[in-house]
């Protein structure tokens, strides 16, 4: 595990966290609220790291949503900047692209 899921993990314990316009949009899409994907990051469990993204290293992780089901978060932090933590996206997995963990893609 790299160092820049512990800053992702600081960042939001610290509360220094910002929602891009993408990401309300598709919280919206799924009927995810910001609430639940902020209140889920504790069990998170890392599924791939985009550390060399142009716009900023970013890592997809695996939350649950209030009734338990998976979700997957991106985080980043803006190239060139040490904060804020940026929720990118969010959405449910679809079950045909992913194992049955929503760890692997198929």
């Amino acid at each position: 595990m790299s160092d820049f899921i512990e800053r992702v993990r600081d960042l939001l314990r610290a509360g220094d966290v910002r929602i891009s316009e993408h990401g309300y949009d598709e919280l919206a899409e799924d009927g995810l609220t910001a609430r639940e994907v902020l209140g889920s990051i504790q069990e998170e469990v890392v599924v791939e790291e985009y550390l060399n993204y142009a716009k900023g290293p970013c890592v997809l992780l695996l939350q649950k949503d209030r009734a338990g089901e998976p979700i997957h978060v991106v985080w980043g932090i803006p190239k060139g900047h040490d904060k804020p933590v940026v929720l990118v996206t969010a959405y449910r997995p679809d079950p045909g692209r992913w194992d049955k963990t929503f760890t692997r893609r198929r």
